[in-house]
């Protein structure tokens, strides 16, 4: 038979759980330290992407149990203009508010996190006119230190990449494929200008595609 020192586990339990403490309250300081900085640095970054009033308001709160981010709760509250309640971010912020704070998270990760590459899958959607301008140069800027590979239906986004790539779809004998294609110089002026005014290229809009590409 199996013996059991209920004393013994006791006793490894009580010091896990102060170990455990001991990491949690450690992480939690991290926290409190790095908060103000991201703060600022979120508000900053969103003023260049159109957001002038964005606010966000971060609450630690220590859990009841401790989880897999150490011993505290966070609840990230955003407002977006002035004289508005602090809310949660999903209650407040539109489609477009969204992108652009999800890009503004990522773009201070990645000067943190040693990724290899950063994937946006249409991370610009809601997104026009002069402010897609600045989120394409965000996404410039971070594509200094890693690979940026973006997914976009944006004349400004797509400009600003080193390479260009057409997803297109053929269909052959009831049966459709997903093709991708490295565009050559004058094919990437062909559909930047197609992004800008659709099928039908105007030449305006082949003369803004080289404008947005050098």
């Amino acid at each position: 038979s199996v013996v059991i020192d209920i004393d013994k586990l006791k006793n490894e339990i009580k010091n896990k759980n102060s170990l455990l403490n001991e990491q949690s309250k450690k992480i939690t300081k991290s926290r409190n330290k790095v908060i103000p900085n991201l703060k600022s640095n979120l508000e900053i970054i969103l003023a260049d992407l159109g957001m002038d009033n964005a606010k966000f308001k971060f609450i630690l709160k220590k859990s009841e149990s401790y989880n897999i981010y150490g011993g505290d709760d966070i609840e990230v509250l955003f407002s977006a203009n002035k004289g508005h309640n602090y809310r949660s971010i999903l209650d407040v912020a539109s489609g477009g508010e969204l992108s652009r704070i999800l890009i503004a998270i990522k773009s201070i990760l990645a000067q943190h996190l040693n990724l290899p590459t950063m994937i946006f899958d249409e991370i610009d959607s809601g997104i026009s006119g002069e402010i897609s301008s600045s989120m394409a140069n965000l996404m410039l800027k971070m594509s200094k230190k890693m690979q940026i590979i973006s997914i976009t239906h944006l004349a400004q986004v797509a400009a600003k990449g080193q390479n260009q790539y057409n997803v297109f779809k053929k269909q052959k004998s009831n049966k459709i494929s997903t093709h991708i294609k490295k565009l050559s110089e004058s094919e990437r002026i062909d559909e930047i200008a197609k992004m800008l005014s659709g099928d039908e290229i105007s030449l305006s809009a082949i003369n803004h595609a080289k404008e947005l590409l050098n």
